[in-house]
């Protein structure tokens, strides 16, 4: 069983920058699938990034150019760095994992769907 601990989100003003950390145990970080998801009040969840245990990145429209996703694999870590955030950008934000990447994520925009493992989120509000 994967173990997800989500950490760094706040309230930040538009236009400002946080870096989201996940911390992954009970199984090597280069084995595994990651991404990040978001859920905003009454919406949907949605992929905000992704990275595949080979390397391969992929990022959702709506962030290309204002996040990036990268591992650390000596500190087990997963990070988001969101930078230009805006108050569309509040939502509770998601680690996922999807152990030797089984369920299909090759890295593009990642899907609900090719993740099995979550973490238990970390809240970031933009105010305006």
């Amino acid at each position: 069983q994967v173990q997800l601990v989500e950490s760094g989100g706040g309230s930040v003003q538009s236009g400002g920058s946080l870096r989201l950390s996940c911390v992954i145990s009970g199984i090597p970080i280069d084995t595994i699938c990651l991404a990040w998801f978001r859920r905003a009040p009454q919406k949907a969840r949605e992929g905000v990034a992704g990275i595949h245990r080979s390397g391969a990145i992929g990022y959702s429209d709506f962030v290309k150019g204002r996040v990036t996703i990268s591992r650390d694999d000596a500190k087990e870590t997963l990070y988001l760095q969101m930078n230009s955030l805006k108050p569309d950008d509040t939502a509770m934000y998601y680690c996922a994992a999807d152990p030797y990447c089984v369920l299909g994520y090759s890295g593009g925009n990642p899907r609900e769907a090719e993740f099995r493992d979550w973490g238990q989120g970390t809240q970031v509000t933009v105010s305006s």
